[in-house]
This record gives structure tokens, C-alpha cells and sequence, in this order.
């Protein structure tokens, strides 16, 4: 059977929004690979935000979120205590704004992306 052909991606027998859960993670550590090989927490944590989430969030200093009701990511802080996100990424935000899938991150990778929102407090 062949698979659908999607944005130029043959997928057989995995529904594409379950293959970018499966692929995306291990695509964030090789751009980690690909940008020199950093093991700076919040330098990964950029590159999972970007990888995973700038198709919505503003994940910069200054830049805008192209999804409505997606918060930059430099105002969380100004929302919430950003140590109690940890939590809610662990164990699978369902939904923080409309139209954004459910995320569930390995514990490594949470404590990334809390290093890179924590750089913005600086």
C-alpha cells in the first residue's frame, strides 16, 4: 500500500502527525549536532523551541507569535512561575492555546527548554 505524500514526505503506515512527535525530538538533537555540537542546556532548549513550536510562538526576543493567543515565549514568565511548567511539559500539556498539539517531553528536554526560557529573565 503506498503511503500518503505529504509536503514532499512519502509516510507508510504512520499517520504524520504521529511521526512528527516521533521524529521531531531527535530532529531537535541533531540541529544541537549540526550547530557545533552544544550541550548548553538553554541552547538546546532554542533549538527544541524552534523545532517544535516558532510555527506559533514567538521564541525570540522581539519577534511576534504567527498563531493568535500563542504567547511569545519571553512573557511566560510575566503568566506563570516558569519552575511550574516543568510539570505540566512532563506530564503532556494538552492544550495551552487553540490549535496547539499535545506536548509531552522527556525530563532532559523540559529542563532544557526551562534553561532557555529562564534566559530571558536575564
Amino acid at each position: 500500500m503506498m503511503g500518503k505524500r505529504k509536503s514532499g514526505v512519502r509516510v507508510r503506515g504512520v499517520s504524520g502527525g504521529l511521526a512528527i512527535a516521533i521524529f521531531a525530538p531527535v530532529m531537535a538533537m541533531a540541529a544541537a549536532s549540526d550547530a557545533g555540537g552544544t550541550d548548553d542546556p538553554a541552547a538546546l532548549g532554542r533549538l527544541l523551541a524552534e523545532e517544535q513550536c516558532g510555527a506559533c510562538h514567538a521564541i525570540g526576543k522581539d519577534d511576534e507569535s504567527a498563531a493568535e493567543g500563542a504567547p511569545a515565549f519571553r512573557d511566560l514568565d510575566q503568566r506563570y512561575p516558569v519552575d511550574q511548567l516543568e510539570e505540566a511539559l512532563a506530564e503532556g500539556i494538552v492544550t495551552g492555546h487553540e490549535g496547539m498539539p499535545e506536548i509531552e517531553w522527556e525530563a532532559e528536554e523540559v529542563a532544557n527548554f526551562i534553561a532557555y526560557l529562564k534566559t530571558f529573565a536575564d
